[in-house]
């Protein structure tokens, strides 16, 4: 059954380009350890009419921007292998959290189930 890791995290506007460039780095690694898919996305329309938006569950600031972003992989055991081999990768950890263009202490995580596929 299918696994997804996803996140949300808020980037300033004047780091997307750094952002992007750790993103597409980040996203060849954990495909060449065998995860489905990797797909970042930059929030558009975050006008949740009497709902929480993104943004106010990563507190954004004013010149922030949201990353909504998922990796897919073919179970939860698969995403646990693919995710160890990941994390020892010395590429990765060049891209730790020191001069990152985030703050990792905002972004929001979790690993979902398939719960349905219409």
């Amino acid at each position: 059954m299918p696994y997804v890791d996803g996140y949300v995290l808020p980037v300033p506007v004047k780091s997307i380009a750094a952002y992007r460039r750790i993103a597409k780095k980040a996203g060849a690694i954990w495909r060449e350890h065998g995860a489905l898919e990797y797909k970042e996305w930059v929030a558009e329309d975050m006008n949740a009419h009497e709902l929480v938006p993104f943004t106010q569950s990563v507190k954004t600031k004013d010149d922030e921007i949201v990353i909504f972003a998922y990796i897919v992989f073919k179970s939860r055991a698969h995403r646990d292998r693919v995710n160890a081999k990941v994390m020892q990768d010395p590429r990765l950890a060049s891209m730790g959290p020191e001069g990152a263009p985030f703050d990792y202490k905002r972004m929001v995580y979790g690993g979902f189930k398939l719960l349905v596929d219409a």
